[in-house]
């Protein structure tokens, strides 16, 4: 994930901040749970997390095998701590810990494994959803940002992601690159958010 289709050194923009996005750019694990953090909270807080709990695990990266095997208690002590993690720290602890178990156990702990041998959009979307804290959704949007930023593209890799799939698209993470498209994923956000809530009050 490293090197970009031309071989030069990757770069993405979602969390807003260089240590951060350079850990995202870099390390599989941490876009993947970037990713599962991204519920509840702002885009930026939720893909900053991986960095903050590597360093708090006395890193520069996270390590699947290490986080499957922390003890919980004091894994949860690490999204506490403040500032806290997340928006929900310590149900957000147990769904790392349970990603990393499930990759361990999977994967041999290698969070790049679950894609990178996929044959089809299809099946790399099977595998994401099988992930734990991992609904429909969220899996197409992962699908998504592969696709379009770390150049994951098997086979109908944009028909699997749905809408979120779609060429210039604003719809989701997939979509950021700088502050400008997250203002503009941000707005999209918010008024499919407000028309959910019209539909929901007039039906």
């Amino acid at each position: 994930m490293t090197k970009n289709d031309s071989g030069g050194a990757r770069t993405v923009r979602i969390a807003q901040q260089p240590d951060a996005d350079a850990l995202l750019a870099r390390s599989p694990l941490a876009a993947l749970v970037g990713m599962l953090l991204d519920q509840q909270v702002p885009m930026e807080w939720a893909f900053t997390g991986p960095l903050t709990l590597a360093r708090r695990m006395g890193s520069d990266d996270l390590d699947a095998g290490a986080i499957a095997g922390y003890d919980p208690e004091a894994f949860t002590g690490l999204f506490t701590e403040k500032p806290a993690l997340h928006r929900y720290p310590g149900s957000m602890a147990k769904r790392v810990q349970q990603l990393c178990q499930y990759l361990v156990t999977e994967y041999d702990g290698r969070a790049e494994a679950v894609w990178e041998d996929a044959a089809t959009g299809a099946e790399l979307l099977k595998r994401l959803k099988a992930l734990p804290g991992f609904g429909t959704q969220k899996a197409q949007i992962f699908l998504a940002l592969l696709g379009k930023q770390f150049d994951v593209r098997p086979t109908g890799w944009r028909e699997a992601a749905g809408a979120y799939g779609e060429q210039g698209s604003h719809r989701s993470v997939a979509d950021i690159t700088g502050p400008d498209s997250l203002t503009e994923v941000r707005a999209y956000k918010q008024q499919a958010k407000a028309a959910a809530k019209a539909a929901g009050t007039s039906g």
